[in-house]
């Protein structure tokens, strides 16, 4: 925790309203999810067979493990009913996490074929990972029909000014893709294509901060998303269908497993909740156990979104929660309002326990932890 001393001389000068800077001129204000906050949640079981990254999920094992919910619009129910099903499953052992995702596709293509690509160009799956749920350190994978890998490894979201290690690799990382039907073929229909992957915690556990693999019972905060270009048939090729006026391809469709309320996957905050069991997968089953933390971390998260428009409108940041607009809120561990410390181009949100136990924090770069 830094040391924040400037109590009042950065004081805020109007009360939250309409989004504009000192000028008089109006401003976007910092994009915050439009859903309520209620990420989707999976138990992940153990495999005890090896599994032969092929693509076709044939280990009796995959048939015992539960798929997610199908995928929807990346907005939620602000938006309609993804035109094709897409759904997934997780599984683990001591070397390896493993999904699957099944990719319902009538006219299956792909393009890029040399890694490190930025394969969102193409259709594709993607697989978002942050293993200790503060926003911070997290991988990111997407891989096309062709099974052209691109990983990242990020230290921060984009909008907290963060540094991308686009052509750093999961060393061990194994995946196939298997399609049921023709791949660039058009004048047929394809029924799917499926994914398998395999991702070594050797890798993951790199930047994790906790075990990896992970003890029974560990909750990560993890994410699935499909890009789907809308396509036409021209001279024998597949080709993007394009905004008559524009010229340009009409943008592509994201559909996800946990919706973000915002089109912008790098709100980690929105991901879903993966709960690790010990059990094997049909041996019996375990129930997800939801952690009442959640509840202050997004409560301290809404102060972090009004901070930054805040800072959007006046070039500052406020130390007054009652700017903000925002509901009071009871916690049972914990005071509320927190406490907020400024300074010129910094600001730490606390909420503090009401034992004297570790306190929640929130910075101006997102990064939520516990202390």
């Amino acid at each position: 925790m830094f040391l924040l001393l400037l109590f009042g001389i950065f004081a805020c000068s109007s009360e939250n309203g309409n989004v504009a800077n000192s000028s008089g001129s109006a401003i976007k204000p910092f994009p915050e999810p439009k859903i309520p906050f209620s990420p989707k949640q999976y138990v992940c079981y153990k495999t005890n067979i090896p599994i032969d990254i092929d693509g076709k999920m044939k280990e009796p094992v995959w048939q015992k493990a539960e798929w997610t919910d199908d995928f929807v619009d990346i907005e939620g129910a602000l938006k309609p009913k993804p035109r094709f099903r897409t759904r997934s499953k997780m599984l683990w052992d001591d070397r390896y996490f493993y999904v699957v995702a099944d990719i319902t596709e009538s006219d299956v293509w792909a393009t890029l074929k040399k890694r490190d690509s930025v394969i969102y160009h193409d259709n594709d799956f993607e697989v978002f990972i942050d293993p200790n749920g503060d926003t911070h350190r997290y991988y990111e994978l997407e891989i096309n029909a062709f099974n052209t890998e691109w990983d990242l490894f990020l230290d921060k979201p984009y909008r907290d000014d963060n540094r991308i290690m686009f052509f750093w690799d999961i060393g061990g990382l194994k995946s196939a893709v298997h399609v049921k039907g023709t791949i660039n073929t058009p004048g047929d229909t394809d029924k799917s294509w499926t994914l398998e992957i395999a991702i070594p915690w050797d890798v993951l556990k790199e930047c994790a901060d906790k075990p990896a693999p992970p003890k029974s019972g560990d909750q990560w905060r993890i994410n699935f998303s499909r890009v789907e270009w809308k396509v036409s048939v021209e001279n024998g090729n597949y080709m993007k269908v394009k905004n008559p006026k524009t010229e340009k391809p009409l943008p592509e469709d994201n559909w996800v497993w946990s919706p973000q309320g915002i089109i912008n996957m790098h709100y980690p905050e929105m991901w879903g909740f993966v709960q690790f069991s010990g059990k094997t997968a049909g041996t019996g089953t375990d129930s997800f156990i939801s952690n009442p933390e959640e509840a202050v971390k997004w409560a301290l998260r809404q102060v972090y979104y009004r901070e930054k428009t805040y800072f959007l409108e006046h070039g500052k940041y406020c130390e007054k929660y009652s700017r903000f607009g925002l509901d009071d809120r009871q916690f049972k561990n914990y005071i509320w309002p927190p406490e907020i410390y400024i300074t010129p181009s910094l600001f730490e949100v606390i909420a503090k326990s009401k034992n004297g136990g570790k306190s929640w924090h929130i910075t101006q770069d997102g990064r939520v932890w516990q202390e």
